[in-house]
């Protein structure tokens, strides 16, 4: 997905929140100068981070942030499980909930509140424009042997793990892999999360190789290659993904929140609306 000019001007102020260092945001506006059509936020961030770490050290780490969101929604786990199972559409409740879970995200919100979050599980319905994509989903999901869930945020993985389940109740044949980040970045969910929450029973965990928030196929490892190029359905989480992923040649769906000006301009909506689009 293309970086406009307004996303630009946004990646830099982030950085600059970070620290007034002349050097540093100085490589960084050369970073954002001197990208190409192909580079997405996720890549910049990534390079950000690195020429951070270069001139810093390593950033302050998420992984208290993490364990505090995946214990909250673990702690809602069994009433979420029971609203899900004595709703009308199990799976399709499910799958809302999972999409409420990409608020919690620290990459693209300046801040996240607990009462919002909570907030935003009043209203499970799912709007007429996500029906199209929806229906296509559950019946590729109805005839395939393999699925990929692409991970996002902590937090989210939980309610990740709570759709999968009401999928292996319904198609207990499908063969189901969820691809996490590489290494920590920001509070999305690593292969440690993905164990701590219990996922991995229902799943095999890959990783994208990377401290990357988001997917980029040319710096996957070859196993998450593989399982991009050979899976019968492909669900990525978050606005992260869609950017790194929109328009390289992939049948994937996408389940995110709008939670920036790039997002709700893009699909005509307010902020934190649930977007469910397919892209063939």
């Amino acid at each position: 997905m293309r970086i406009i000019e307004s996303c630009a001007k946004c990646l830099y102020d982030k950085q600059s929140h970070l620290t007034d260092d002349k050097e540093y945001l100085d490589e960084v506006k050369s970073i954002i100068d001197n990208r190409t059509e192909d580079d997405t936020s996720p890549y910049l961030v990534y390079l950000f981070a690195k020429t951070y770490e270069k001139r810093f050290g390593k950033r302050a780490s998420y992984k208290e942030v993490k364990k505090k969101y995946n214990d909250m929604v673990l702690s809602m786990e069994d009433d979420l499980r029971n609203k899900i199972e004595q709703s009308e559409k199990p799976l399709e409740t499910a799958l809302v909930y999972a999409r409420i879970g990409n608020y919690i995200d620290f990459g693209a919100m300046n801040s996240v509140d607990d009462d919002t979050f909570l907030s935003l599980f009043e209203n499970n319905e799912v709007h007429d424009r996500d029906r199209e994509a929806l229906d296509s989903f559950f019946d590729q999901l109805s005839a395939a042997k393999s699925f990929l869930l692409i991970a996002d945020n902590c937090g989210e993985i939980v309610l990740d793990k709570l759709f999968v389940e009401q999928l292996l109740k319904i198609y207990p044949n499908i063969k189901v892999k969820v691809m996490v980040r590489g290494n920590e970045v920001l509070n999305d969910a690593t292969a440690e999360d993905a164990h701590y929450v219990g996922i991995d029973k229902y799943a095999e965990i890959i990783s994208n190789g990377k401290s990357i928030a988001g997917t980029v196929y040319g710096m996957l490892p070859d196993d998450a290659k593989h399982a991009l190029d050979t899976a019968d359905v492909i669900l990525a989480k978050g606005q992260g993904n869609y950017e790194s992923l929109c328009k390289q040649g992939h049948h994937i769906f996408y389940s995110f929140l709008c939670k920036c000006e790039l997002f709700t301009g893009r699909f005509s909506v307010p902020k934190l609306t649930g977007i469910f689009v397919e892209e063939k």
